[in-house]
């Protein structure tokens, strides 16, 4: 951040008759420090107030006021407090010392000491989603400001948070917190905070230079969603600016070199993970054919396929005379994870207990998957748990080769989300998910050639989507010239031309591709820019109540599953946080009812 330069204090701006506490920051000494002195001590407070507090001082310079300097150093003692009080209230910080990163912990701390921006490359069950928090707070980070942890998924953040806090021995919400969309769970007292990526890039909003954080840990990022792409964009720009930030990036063992140069060449520590073999076995729900090319059994169906597979991992299992093992099993969405349920509980499996997994389930659904079950689990999960969330105890995979992924249709204009063959990258990260306490087996329901045959990795986001709301936040925060803009991979020209057409169709920009005073309020809402047009519409027509009702509709997956989180208020009344901006669009639908 930019400030002016420093000169030569006038005498009358010492301070005569203003002393602060001697603390352990030890702010100030007796002897009246000089203006200059106190910007340099500035370092003690807490990052999100330094700004402020600097601007008062370069003001105090232009006009000495002994009583607002008196004020000055009264709330420069506050902020001083509460780092000292952060810092008295880290815990001692204990490892699980059987995690492959504990190996690597002295090297991390040491990079994280000497360098702005670290890479850590960690195959699945390495430990670094749970580790990198402690290790940041070991060396002093999370005093000053938040250590911030992203998640591409609310479900992620949960269950990571829960974790770290059990680990470090903390309540829940307390200095472990977390936060996605309509929850909260974190106060000013909070060290770490769990998030998805997508709130972060909303806090940019309100605090464009992330003053908040001292640390922020992006991981996952080799998910290349499009909020972690324009996040790893944003930090780089940022990083100049904020030389007292740190970033950690984390990622499995791919791409690796891309993630560095991106940063400037950034140091890489790799992590080893999987500590045990794992086979592979392939079983195609395509039928056998003789020689002449007739059938010899009928096509399966995915669900016939993961039952079968499940008679023949139990076979196998009393050929080797092992006990039962979990399975997770990787199907492409909600839908097909209900229809598989439905089959293998009509299959009545004896001593088996069927168990669901996707983003939507509430907390307590979520953590079923964490207790123990005398016989089989059978764990049904979309791609949450490929790389976001570890299932613990799974000896067996069984991967149907299919994702959801999204993709925008240029000809329809709209955003679709397809059942698509994963990526060679993704079928990996899924085997992967077993073999970790024990030898593990993964059986794929499509052929060898058929895995040889998909591309290595998965396209990222940002060249597969509309790019409208990345380029109504970008103006928004005046970061310039969307090819200008340092992204991992940059998307195409007809990407960037449809997502300003698009713009232009909702009034948010001009002919000149210039925000709009529409624009503006369309990029304090946290939609798409489609449903914020259709809000700010609603409210100078006088039927926001009704609009916001269709709208919340229309941005959830199932109603029935948001019902629990929207609460009224004491009084009666919805909570205002539900839609960030209410204000904006209230006030609007009130001066349109006075017309």
């Amino acid at each position: 951040m930019k400030h002016g330069r420093s000169h030569d204090p006038p005498q009358s701006a010492t301070i005569r008759t203003c002393h602060l506490k001697k603390d352990p920051a030890r702010l100030m000494t007796d002897e009246s420090p000089s203006i200059d002195q106190l910007l340099k001590n500035l370092d003690q407070a807490m990052i999100s107030e330094r700004h402020r507090l600097r601007r008062q001082l370069h003001e105090l310079r232009k006009k000495p006021d002994e009583a607002k300097l008196a004020q000055w150093v009264a709330r420069v003692q506050a902020s001083c407090a509460q780092v000292t009080a952060r810092r008295e209230s880290v815990p001692a910080i204990r490892y699980d010392d059987n995690l492959p990163i504990a190996a690597k912990r002295d090297e991390i701390k040491e990079a994280l000491l000497k360098h702005q921006v670290l890479i850590i490359a960690g195959e699945t069950g390495s430990g670094k989603t749970t580790q990198l928090p402690k290790i940041c707070l070991e060396i002093g980070r999370g005093q000053h400001g938040l250590i911030g942890h992203t998640q591409p998924r609310r479900i992620a953040a949960r269950s990571v948070a829960s974790r770290v806090a059990e680990e470090i021995g903390t309540p829940l919400g307390a200095l472990v917190g977390y936060q996605v969309r309509f929850e909260d769970q974190s106060d000013s007292n909070t060290l770490i905070k769990l998030m998805t990526d997508g709130i972060l890039l909303a806090e940019t909003q309100h605090d464009r230079f992330l003053e908040r954080y001292d640390t922020i840990i992006v991981d996952e990022a080799h998910e290349r969603s499009l909020n972690i792409d324009f996040l790893l964009g944003y930090l780089k720009t940022l990083l100049p600016r904020r030389p007292d930030l740190k970033v950690i990036i984390t990622s499995a063992t791919i791409d690796l070199q891309r993630f560095s140069e991106h940063f400037n060449d950034a140091p890489v520590i790799e992590v080893s993970g999987r500590t045990f073999p794992v086979d592979v076995w392939y079983r195609p729900l395509t039928s056998e054919q003789d020689e002449e090319g007739n059938s010899v059994e009928d096509d399966l169906t995915v669900d016939q396929a993961i039952l079968a597979t499940l008679d023949e991992l139990a076979a196998f299992e009393r050929s080797e005379r092992k006990s039962p093992g979990d399975v997770l099993v990787f199907l492409p969405g909600e839908r097909e994870i209900r229809d598989a349920a439905e089959v293998l509980r009509k299959a009545q499996l004896r001593h088996t207990e069927i168990l669901p997994l996707y983003a939507r389930l509430s907390p307590a659904e979520q953590q079923r998957i964490f207790q123990s079950h005398p016989g089989r689990r059978v764990v049904l999960a979309t791609n949450v748990a490929e790389t976001s969330l570890t299932v613990p105890g799974i000896r067996y995979v069984i991967d149907t080769g299919t994702a959801r992924i999204s993709r925008y249709s240029y000809r329809a204009k709209v955003q679709r989300l397809p059942i698509e063959a994963v990526s060679q990258a993704s079928a990996n990260q899924r085997k992967g998910r077993c073999g970790r306490v024990e030898p593990g087996l993964c059986v794929r329901l499509y052929s060898e050639e058929d895995f040889n045959g998909r591309p290595e990795f998965t396209d990222p986001e940002i060249l597969r989507t509309n790019l409208a709301a990345v380029i109504l936040q970008m103006l928004h925060l005046r970061l310039g010239e969307i090819t200008d803009f340092p992204f991992i991979e940059p998307p195409d020209g007809k990407a960037i031309s449809d997502g300003f057409n698009l713009l232009q169709e909702l009034s948010a920009v001009n002919r000149e591709n210039q925000l709009t005073p529409l624009g503006r309020q369309l990029a304090r809402l946290p939609v798409d820019p489609r449903m914020g047009r259709m809000l700010l519409e609603a409210a100078q027509q006088g039927s926001l109540q009704e609009v916001l009702i269709v709208a919340s509709a229309m941005s959830v997956q199932d109603v029935r599953a948001s019902r629990r989180r929207i609460r009224p208020t004491r009084n009666g009344r919805m909570p205002t946080r539900i839609l960030p901006g209410w204000s904006i669009c209230g006030a609007a639908s009130k001066s349109s009812a006075r017309r």
